[in-house]
């Protein structure tokens, strides 16, 4: 164990507090990629008790679990701008499949293949609800799929400049509940067109 450091008094800053009690308590540990962290054992630990807990209470009320891709075609984030502008900053955009070597010392050993590059970008996850719908689109074609009730565990990743505060952003996976309920054939149209169920 790291030897105990000075913890920040709360009310002089929290954000510089909370980051010191996660790091003293061995819960998270920055890693080598900017503007994310690792998950240490004890803070695992933790999740798993906390995911173990609402597991249990969403599949108590029907929901089932289910795991959406990583990875979303950018023409799906584009249909959804405005819902994605808020995050657009913080979107890691995937152009190619491979990389190669270039027989060159140190940094400049591989570079990207310009042979791999793919038609659309994928969208590393900063959101699942593009990818949830469009599956959901296709799974409900009548009120008898209704209602449809899913979970998904999953990871977001939104690079940022900055980590900000452990634990709030780079977490394990959250869930992610999803619920269709359709009330007539009108709604069931307007919910395929726009992805969203009826109110």
């Amino acid at each position: 164990m790291a030897q105990a450091q000075k913890i920040t008094p709360r009310a002089k800053d929290f954000s510089e507090w909370y980051n010191d009690v996660i790091m003293q308590a061995e819960l998270a540990d920055y890693s080598p990629v900017r503007g994310c962290m690792v998950i240490r054992p004890h803070g695992y630990r933790i999740w798993e008790l906390m995911q173990g807990a609402l597991d249990a209470m969403f599949k108590a009320t029907g929901h089932k679990n289910a795991y959406f891709p990583l990875f979303i075609p950018q023409s799906f984030l584009a249909k959804e701008a405005e819902h994605v502008e808020g995050f657009a900053k913080e979107v890691a955009l995937v152009t190619h499949t491979r990389l190669r070597a270039t027989g060159k010392e140190g940094a400049a050993a591989i570079e990207v293949d310009p042979e791999s590059k793919l038609e659309e970008p994928l969208v590393v996850r900063p959101t699942s609800e593009t990818i949830i719908y469009a599956m959901f689109a296709k799974w409900i074609h009548s009120y008898r799929d209704l209602p449809l009730l899913i979970n998904q565990w999953c990871n977001i990743v939104r690079p940022r400049s900055s980590c900000g505060r452990k634990g709030t952003r780079r977490t394990p996976p959250r869930p992610r509940r999803r619920r269709k309920r359709v009330r007539c054939s009108a709604c069931i149209a307007s919910s395929r067109k726009t992805g969203w169920p009826c109110r």
